[in-house]
């Protein structure tokens, strides 16, 4: 078998494996949300999902060392053993920083979600560090393209808040107890990686210089652009809240459910294709993924089309059959945000920060428009007609982008000990 051969067919072997690994995962997250809104009750869960969404924008960080340790080490593999020590130890030293100040914002927590127990804030810092941890060994194996272990990573993930999760609820069925397995359960992505980085390697000669400071700054641009899609995918069920009618606004949040199910569809594309795009793939690889993404939104739509009955069952039951009409264009949202997140990563490879600029501006004309609406149906349609532009400015500007080499991130010259 010839060598492109080989490298395809474990590309597609890798493929496979993340693609269930994070399906998986998913299903896990989602599924360990209804065990916990039936556990610990409505009130509870209101806290646990308070936490949850401080979790969400706090993990960014962990994502941003994800996209740099990939970047880097795709574009220079010839440098993995120091591109490796020191996205791990910046990655210990900033997940240690992070707990920290988690750790010192917890009285704040409390405060302003209202939480029963100052003892449950202190949970965002405890999970947190490890999930911190996690992307810097993440990082590392997606850009080696070690697709095994990196979706056991994801498997693991899922799975760990589960089964700490639910046998603490079982014995204390509250947030606290919700919350604490999740906390647990992110430790166990970080022993996988632990075990599956743990190999001989030839330490690289002392010298002088901060490259962890380097990729620090690079983290801080990568996970600033995350903040700004996470901040876009999700700022609309806030307005919802804060425009709409209450009623109209719980048929948003439930048509939400669809349009996210469908944004996670596609996510593994995301994690395949990035190192390619670290290494200045063409345009053909980010129009193919992009088509992928295109693809199964497209079949999430035809399954809506085709069997809206059991696509309102997954919203929530006749309790939203008000929405079902409109659960569509929920669709054509999760799509457009799925693709819009692979322009975000292509952004990122090639270290450009003008997608941040355009989700940032596309956010705040949400934010304005979504006080003119006074619907379901005004707010969904301004959501798909901002995505869509957005989506159609990301993707010129991708196209019209030369590469633009960049100094090597760990040269000799600039090399420090790390430990």
């Amino acid at each position: 078998m010839s060598n492109t051969a080989t490298a395809t067919s474990r590309r597609l072997r890798g493929g496979a494996a993340i693609a269930v690994a994070m399906g998986l995962m998913n299903i896990a997250t989602y599924g360990y949300t209804v065990v916990a809104a039936h556990a610990v009750g409505t009130e509870q869960f209101g806290e646990f999902s308070a936490l949850m969404g401080v979790l969400l924008v706090v993990n960014v960080l962990s994502l941003g060392l994800q996209a740099t340790g990939a970047r880097r080490i795709s574009a220079h593999p010839d440098q993995v053993v120091s591109i490796e020590r020191v996205v791990l130890g910046v990655g210990l030293r900033s997940a240690v920083a992070l707990g920290v100040l988690c750790l010192v914002l917890s009285p704040l927590f409390w405060g302003v979600l209202r939480l029963s127990s100052p003892l449950t804030a202190v949970l965002i810092a405890l999970a947190a560090a490890p999930l911190t941890i996690m992307g810097a060994q993440a990082g590392v194996l997606q850009g080696e393209q070690r697709w095994e272990p990196l979706a056991l990573i994801y498997l693991c993930q899922g799975l760990g808040r589960v089964v700490f999760g639910v046998l603490l609820m079982v014995i204390w069925p509250n947030a606290f107890a919700a919350m604490l397995g999740v906390a647990i359960g992110a430790w166990l992505p970080v022993i996988v990686g632990y075990i599956a980085l743990r190999r001989p390697r030839i330490d690289p000669p002392p010298s002088e210089g901060h490259p962890g400071i380097d990729l620090l700054r690079e983290v801080g641009r990568s996970s600033q652009a995350l903040l700004a899609f996470f901040a876009l995918s999700n700022a609309d069920i806030l307005l919802a809240r804060a425009a709409l009618p209450h009623d109209q606004a719980g048929l948003y949040a439930g048509g939400l459910i669809l349009a996210k199910a469908i944004l996670f569809l596609p996510q593994f594309v995301v994690v395949i294709v990035f190192p390619s795009m670290s290494r200045g793939a063409s345009r053909r690889i980010l129009l193919m993924a992009l088509g992928t993404a295109a693809t199964l939104g497209a079949c999430g739509l035809l399954g809506i089309l085709v069997l809206p009955d059991l696509a309102l069952v997954f919203v929530g039951g006749s309790d939203f059959g008000a929405i079902s009409g409109q659960l569509w264009k929920f669709a054509i949202i999760g799509t457009l945000l799925s693709m819009i997140q692979l322009l975000v990563y292509s952004a990122l490879a090639r270290r450009q920060g003008r997608a941040a600029v355009l989700i940032w501006t596309t956010l705040v004309v949400l934010v304005v428009g979504a006080f003119w609406t006074k619907h379901v149906t005004s707010l969904v349609t301004l959501v798909v007609t901002l995505d869509s532009v957005l989506f159609v400015a990301l993707l010129v500007s991708a196209l019209m982008a030369r590469p633009t080499p960049v100094p090597d991130p760990i040269d000799p010259a600039l090399l420090q000990r790390e430990g």
